[in-house]
């Protein structure tokens, strides 16, 4: 699989989250996501203007559903959205709700092992309900919370040459990676990289970081494309 180079526009207002989507479009960036901050925010008004200024765009929608799976999935995908996202915490029926949201309305199903456990089972979880693809996420709280304390910041990297074995799909490391952390998943064989808070959007106010983002996402989006194709799958057994 081509490595993506996917931006999270983790903003909370349309203006600059279409002033920043216009920037990463023409540093080279594949995907742009409505954040979570910008669905609450702006509801699904984000993702339509998103879709009317891009329409050839894959836009993920990361509304982080946990239950009403097939009625969200529907509103997401009616905004424009092409890729939806459903955690792995919900209950069982609420992923297959969404993954046959997916299937009836032509869209893909991005699976969130946010706050599992068991990350590597969750992930396995989210394949085996048919989610197209697994993101291996640690959580913003759970990492200020952790750090806050004294004690290491879990990163995705620690286990994510784990998950990646573990699942047959694409996989995408998100949660406090650096620039040169998160240009490097692909190498583990993670070919959705994602780029936002901290790395072009500012953590703490969820504004436009400063300084000149569209050189270094231009860098990044470079860097990322320049690894060629990641062989994804299959899953090992066990």
């Amino acid at each position: 699989m081509r490595p993506i180079a996917q931006i999270s526009l983790d903003l909370i207002g349309i203006p600059e989250a279409m002033e920043t989507a216009e920037m990463a479009m023409r540093a080279g960036v594949d995907w742009l996501e409505a954040g979570t901050p910008l669905i609450l925010a702006e509801g699904m008004h984000g993702v339509r203007a998103l879709r009317e200024r891009f329409p050839d765009t894959p836009i993920v929608a990361d509304l982080k559903t946990m239950d009403g799976g097939w009625l969200e999935a529907e509103v997401m995908a009616k905004a424009g959205a092409t890729q939806v996202v459903v955690m792995s915490q919900a209950h069982e029926e609420t992923i297959r709700c969404v993954v046959q949201a997916g299937k009836d309305l032509g869209i893909e199903v991005m699976g969130d092992n946010l706050a599992s456990v068991d990350r590597v089972g969750g992930a396995r979880r989210l394949e085996d309900l048919g989610c197209h693809y697994v993101i291996h996420h640690i959580g913003y709280d759970e990492r200020r919370g952790i750090a806050a304390r004294g004690e290491r910041q879990p990163s995705p990297l620690d286990e994510l040459a784990e998950i990646v074995s573990a699942v047959g799909v694409p996989v995408q490391a998100v949660g406090g990676l650096t620039i040169e952390q998160a240009v490097r998943t692909p190498e583990y064989g993670a070919p959705l990289v994602v780029l936002g808070a901290p790395l072009t959007i500012d953590a703490d106010s969820f504004r436009m970081a400063d300084g000149n983002v569209e050189a270094s996402l231009r860098m990044i989006c470079d860097t990322v494309h320049a690894y060629g194709d990641v062989v994804v799958g299959p899953r090992e057994s066990g």
